[in-house]
């Protein structure tokens, strides 16, 4: 072990808002004067930020647990912390099964990991006492003090092309599935002027493009002084010098209220793309989830949002094998699919959460009928999918860059404001124009379109029709000359 500056790992599992948490616990770790190691096998410090929105997540991190436990055999020194929201559901749980990791700090506890960590190293658990001759200390988040404390952030994030920003953190909705209120806690937002100067920081350093997070996002600014709304949010970031592109995720079908509609049209930043939770069709099915709105509320908000910016891409998350779920609830969730012509979606099975009401449920499906159905699922959306990407063939489409594409040194790679991956042929011979670099904002004429994203080649006038600048419609048909 480096005794001046010891080396940390973290391996991230989970959502938007677990990657920027383990940005953070970096920040914090760095600052202390800890330096990152390429592996968890090279380092001192091992963290695992980890998920428990589903069982999968979970069960990767109690495999990689087994991997260490093996490794810390070895290297007895080594500090094994299990933070996040498995830490924070499960932390007796993990205790009993991995006794040998050192910590477990729930997920608004990153700013503290620095000091319990290097207590651990120095050979006590910050309390003069043995740090290897005791079970694993648990810091969590209900020892955070207030429930709707923010977390705090780290300065100095480093420049990146697209980042992550935290508008809110928590839930009040307590979906009958869902874990997060219990692993995230209640509502809380920051203030709008620290979102403003982190995102004018990022902006300072070249990021072009950033997306605002929370559970619940579009009930942003409820309980703050002056109660700013989401909209205002979007406007306030939107006008940050140096920022093309605004996105957000996830709203909640409820909340979505004709302001943020209006503000999304209005302004150019933010991008023609909405990740729209719908979880099921069946108004039965989403009152047993405590979701808070019928089909067809969701479905108004759909038409509101495609009418106001034709061309919109809408993406949701569906959940099949619910407690009780009949199969004439499970058809009405397929042909609402089949009439709402979602981009794409995240489909996945029920996966019982302990401490949820739905985990209490008596009527709980069978793996095989999840699995059926979840196949019948998948296969609906994906043609779906496909058959959308395929009507892009012939437009034009704005797309943000990125860089090479990892697989073709010949195409560079980015992202469409429908937030659709597009690979763009560079020129043959590199000759004409320079090559566009990351950040850049190129026009690329779409040639080909699959399950998984689009193909194209940059647009030169006169080959293509002056572009439609109307707000959520910048895609024109390519002309022969």
């Amino acid at each position: 072990m480096n005794e001046t500056h010891p080396t940390f790992h973290i391996l991230t599992w989970g959502c938007q808002m677990n990657e920027d948490d383990t940005e953070q616990i970096a920040l914090f770790m760095e600052q202390a004067g800890f330096l990152a190691a390429n592996s968890a096998d090279d380092a001192d410090v091992v963290l695992l930020n980890t998920c428990s929105v589903r069982r999968k997540p979970e069960d990767k991190a109690y495999s990689k647990l087994g991997e260490l436990a093996e490794i810390k055999r070895h290297r007895s020194r080594m500090v094994i912390a299990v933070c996040g929201c498995m830490a924070q559901a499960e932390g007796a749980e993990i205790a009993r099964r991995a006794p040998f990791v050192d910590l477990i700090v729930g997920p608004g506890r990153a700013a503290d990991l620095p000091a319990l960590v290097g207590a651990l190293l120095n050979g006590n658990d910050g309390g003069g006492n043995s740090a290897r001759a005791r079970a694993p200390r648990m810091l969590l988040d209900s020892e955070a003090g207030e429930p709707n404390t923010v977390p705090l952030r780290a300065v100095g994030r480093p420049s990146r092309l697209r980042a992550f920003v935290p508008a809110m953190y928590g839930c009040d909705r307590f979906c009958t599935f869902c874990i997060v209120p219990l692993t995230r806690g209640r509502e809380r937002s920051r203030p709008l002027e620290e979102i403003v100067a982190e995102v004018r920081s990022l902006a300072a350093t070249g990021t072009r493009e950033v997306t605002l997070l929370g559970q619940t996002v579009n009930y942003y600014g409820r309980r703050l002084p002056g109660r700013p709304s989401f909209a205002d949010l979007l406007r306030a970031v939107s006008a940050v010098p140096g920022i093309a592109r605004v996105r957000f995720t996830s709203p909640h079908p409820r909340g979505f209220t004709q302001e943020v509609i209006d503000a999304m049209a209005a302004l150019p930043q933010v991008c023609e793309h909405v990740h729209l939770p719908l979880q099921a069709a069946d108004n039965h099915l989403l009152k047993r989830m405590k979701r808070g709105y019928t089909i067809e509320q969701y479905d108004d908000v759909l038409q509101k949002l495609r009418a106001a910016m034709p061309g919109v891409s809408v993406t949701t998350d569906l959940m099949v094998g619910f407690p009780g779920e009949t199969e004439a609830e499970f058809e009405a969730t397929m042909d609402y699919v089949r009439h709402a012509l979602f981009d794409a979606a995240f489909m996945f099975a029920h996966s019982p959460r302990q401490g949820t009401k739905a985990a209490a449920m008596g009527d709980q499906l069978d793996r095989a009928t999840k699995v059926r159905r979840l196949s019948a699922l998948i296969e609906l959306q994906n043609r779906i999918t496909t058959e959308i990407n395929a009507r892009l063939v012939g437009s034009v489409q704005e797309v943000l860059i990125d860089g090479r594409s990892a697989r073709d040194e010949m195409r560079l790679s980015g992202l469409t404001r429908t937030f659709k991956t597009t690979h763009v042929e560079l020129p043959n011979g590199h000759t004409g124009e320079p090559v566009p670099r990351a950040g850049d904002i190129v026009e690329v004429v779409i040639t080909h379109a699959g399950l998984t994203g689009l193909v194209g080649r940059m647009a030169v006038l006169p080959e293509t029709r002056q572009l439609q600048r109307t707000k959520g419609s910048r895609m024109a048909a390519c002309a022969a000359d």
